[in-house]
């Protein structure tokens, strides 16, 4: 071999980088959750005799796919009748009834004031900063928002409060907004939404209440659009009032509704479409 050239593994060697990669440490006996790549060297070297650099792991496990990322959560529904209630919500979806309309309903919040960390365009190594100390001034603010499935506009209002009262209020001006046809409400179980009153004006105003299975608020369309309004209207903020924080969700809605698309295609190519999917349901 010519001095300097870099050296090559074959695949046998990088199999292993790969596996001892994603193998939690804890549990090849190492005192840490996570790998580094000086600590992934390390491993190689002591355990499996390979003698690597840290930049010959990274090109190895780029190749493979396998990249630095933050882990995520997830919710299991032990609804035992998970299965009934997403059928019925992915119907509303895929099929839209003839007689009314579709809306997501879900609550954004709570909204305090607060510096939030975010991401954004700056020179290297100067981004922009935020204050790390803070007081929790001005109390919480909740969003109630709704999805239209049939345009993908969002219609919203600011309260102080989310108990059942504000909740019921909120569908009365989403009846008012859309007075012709029965509105088909997606919404999750939390209590003030299955409230006695809630659900007998919704009776006897040609309302329906389609809740989603507990812990799974995966299911309401809502979600995917609350994820966006966090991003480009929370993240990276530091605003010292409701009126500024509430003008800036007021100015984003504005913005997608404009653009806004009617809802198709949920999770087209999600495992929940598989005819057998079942969360883990006690």
């Amino acid at each position: 071999m010519e001095r300097g050239r870099p050296i090559r593994f074959g695949p046998p060697v990088r199999e292993t980088v790969c596996r001892v990669a994603k193998t939690p440490p804890q549990k090849l006996g190492r005192p840490f959750t996570t790998w580094s790549l000086s600590k992934l060297v390390e491993y190689l070297a002591e355990h499996k005799s390979i003698r690597i650099s840290t930049e010959s792991v990274r090109q190895i496990l780029r190749k493979a796919g396998i990249r630095w990322q933050a882990t995520k959560t997830w919710k299991a529904s032990k609804d035992p009748d998970f299965a009934a209630k997403m059928a019925r919500v992915l119907s509303l979806y895929d099929h839209p009834p003839a007689d009314g309309r579709v809306l997501c309903v879900d609550e954004f919040g709570p909204l305090n004031l607060q510096p939030r960390p975010g991401r954004g365009w700056f020179p290297t190594a100067r981004p922009a900063r935020l204050r790390a100390t803070y007081h929790r001034t001005g109390g919480v603010r909740h969003m109630f928002a709704a999805l239209d499935l049939a345009t993908g506009q969002m219609f919203y209002r600011f309260r102080d409060r989310k108990r059942w009262t504000e909740f019921l209020g909120f569908l009365k001006q989403l009846r008012s907004r859309y007075p012709a046809g029965k509105l088909y409400v997606v919404c999750d179980n939390y209590g003030p939404h299955k409230k006695a009153e809630v659900i007998d004006w919704c009776s006897a105003n040609d309302v329906e209440p389609v809740f989603t299975p507990s812990n799974a608020s995966w299911l309401n369309w809502i979600e995917c659009e609350f994820t966006a309004l966090r991003y480009f209207t929370l993240d990276g903020s530091d605003y010292q009032s409701h009126t500024a924080q509430e003008t800036a969700i007021a100015g984003y809605v504005r913005w997608r509704n404009k653009r806004a698309q009617p809802k198709r295609h949920f999770a087209v190519d999600s495992k929940i479409r598989r005819p057998d999917y079942l969360p883990n349901v006690a």
